[in-house]
């Protein structure tokens, strides 16, 4: 029997960094996020005598990872996802590691926040820091707000109209600017901050959390413009947890990005990987992605995903590539 399994990975609006359970466990955090058609592909060969299994990850050309296991069950899972990119691929690498493991179908929203609970605690005991956003979007798909507290995650879907789902995608911009980042690094700042008590720090991540209820109710409402200064508040914010968010590049890019943007943001953890544009209209989406391209940037096709995890069954394994 092969099982195979798919998960995208996220873009995030608003809120990132409170969904870390040092600021979550005590005040609680929200991050509201978006799952892209940009996915990690897995599959699962389960040979006659199953005695274990064994893997091994590998990195390709282009960020693609591939891993292979030939002890009883052979697993294999793939992505071309630029390596750092701050789209949350390693916590989706998981998620599709537990659900080819688990071999059942994913039946409900139930299984997904299961496998996604199940995906951050392994993190957790391999003393990894970061938080739950990643996990959850992968899992989940779509467009929605999170809440997290010491005990619970709630999922709140934003049921949006094609029209505003559209608008979104013909005016956001994606792009990754070629500098991978570590962001275990980055999070030792901020949470050096945090715990220190730094005023500024503090501050930021309750502005941050407020901002996903903001973003929410501004996108429910289809003001695709008031999204622009939301996310240019979470830059702000980002750059008053540490200044390791940003650097030289990023900034000149935002300076390059102004004239054509209502806001932005870097995506995840910042300090390199991909950055995220809301631009003016279509007009300026498309010569901000010809500026951008004329500095040999990668620019990733940004379309939201609304399946979230699937797993399915078949005969035989093939390899798959997103």
């Amino acid at each position: 029997m092969v099982i195979k399994s798919r998960a995208p990975v996220r873009i995030d609006f608003a809120g990132a960094w409170t969904d870390v359970s040092y600021f979550a466990d005590a005040f609680g955090g929200a991050t509201l996020n978006a799952a892209i058609a940009f996915h990690v592909h897995g599959s699962l060969d389960a040979h006659e005598e199953e005695v274990g299994i064994a893997g091994t990850l590998v990195s390709g050309p282009s960020g693609k990872y591939r891993a292979v296991g030939d002890v009883g069950l052979r697993v294999q899972y793939e992505s071309t996802i630029p390596a750092g990119s701050g789209l949350g691929t390693s916590a989706t690498l998981n998620v599709v590691w537990l659900s080819l493991v688990r071999r059942l179908p994913v039946a409900a929203d139930e299984d997904r926040m299961q496998i996604a609970a199940l995906a951050y605690d392994i993190e957790k005991v391999l003393g990894i820091i970061g938080g739950k956003q990643d996990q959850y979007a992968s899992a989940m798909g779509g467009i929605n707000l999170f809440e997290f507290d010491a005990d619970d995650v709630r999922c709140h879907r934003l049921d949006l109209p094609n029209e505003t789902v559209q608008a979104l995608e013909a005016r956001l911009v994606l792009c990754y600017t070629g500098k991978p980042r570590l962001s275990s690094n980055i999070h030792q700042h901020v949470w050096g901050n945090f715990r220190a008590g730094r005023q500024e720090a503090v501050s930021a991540l309750f502005t941050l959390r407020d901002s996903a209820y903001e973003a929410k109710a501004v996108l429910e409402a289809g003001d695709i413009e008031a999204l622009g200064p939301i996310l240019t508040s979470q830059r702000d914010c980002m750059i008053a947890l540490h200044p390791s968010t940003t650097n030289k590049m990023i900034e000149e890019l935002f300076e390059l990005a102004e004239p054509h943007i209502l806001g932005g943001k870097p995506c995840g953890a910042g300090g390199g990987g991909c950055l995220l544009f809301l631009t003016r209209s279509p007009e300026d989406r498309k010569t901000l992605v010809a500026e951008l391209l004329r500095r040999r940037l990668t620019l990733l096709d940004l379309k939201f995903d609304f399946e979230g995890l699937v797993v399915t069954e078949g005969e035989t394994a093939t390899n798959t590539t997103s």
